[in-house]
């Protein structure tokens, strides 16, 4: 039997799940302001607690590797970290908009089409990549601006499902007749499928050197109450 405790901090949700083989059973998570530094070391604490487990008991660490916040990444994937050292456990790394594909793929059964998991990064531009009904990756992940151009030629010759906390903003723009926007949101529950393959593969990352996916660089902004000295 394998015990998975997976880690998803990628977007504004803080989830954590755990589950035996292919079944979860218990999941925490909360989208409050800061949850993931508030919430995940506790919502950790209380799945392991309420299944009578400790963390030695696990078969694996799975962690959302992003993209995603900077912030909440670096909080998860320092939180799984920690765990493996102490624990001696391996440690997994599911990128996150695969992770939203398998919770899209749970929704909708449509063979012929394709998928598009959109996580927020500010204004109208979104981490994305185009998956199969397999949920296999068929464009790399990009930082995208959406316009009414985007996924133009792709749309001609398929249904494409649109989802995860990006799409919502991307509905007045994509208008084409073949765009379907679903409601998908972060979760580590959609991270299990994937953990249970990685770890039968032993598909792990070195726990020591392992860095998330940001895709992009960290820009930190200042407040204009700074600037202006107030």
């Amino acid at each position: 039997m394998s015990i998975i405790l997976c880690i998803e901090t990628g977007t504004e949700v803080c989830s954590v799940s755990l589950s035996k083989d292919n079944q979860v059973i218990a999941i925490r998570e909360s989208s409050e302001p800061q949850a993931h530094a508030h919430s995940l070391a506790v919502f950790i604490d209380e799945l392991l607690a309420s299944n009578n487990l400790t963390a030695a008991d696990l078969s694996v660490v799975a962690v959302s590797e992003g993209p995603g916040s900077y912030t909440g990444l670096r909080i998860g994937v320092s939180t799984a970290k920690g765990i493996c050292f102490g624990s001696k456990l391996p440690m997994i790394a599911i990128g996150s908009l695969a992770a939203l594909v398998q919770g899209a793929l749970g929704q909708v059964k449509d063979q012929g089409a394709l998928y598009c998991p959109m996580i927020d990064a500010r204004r109208m531009e979104v981490y994305t990549a185009l998956y199969n009904a397999k949920g296999e990756k068929q464009t790399d992940v990009e930082a995208l601006i959406i316009d009414e151009k985007s996924f133009a030629s792709e749309l001609e010759r398929n249904v494409i499902y649109f989802f995860g906390n990006g799409a919502g903003k991307c509905a007045d723009v994509i208008t084409h007749p073949n765009a379907r926007f679903i409601d998908v949101k972060a979760s580590a529950a959609n991270m299990v499928p994937i953990a249970l393959n990685m770890l039968s593969a032993e598909v792990f990352v070195d726990v020591a050197y392992y860095e998330p996916f940001y895709l992009k660089d960290f820009v930190v902004t200042k407040s204009k109450k700074n600037l202006l000295g107030l």
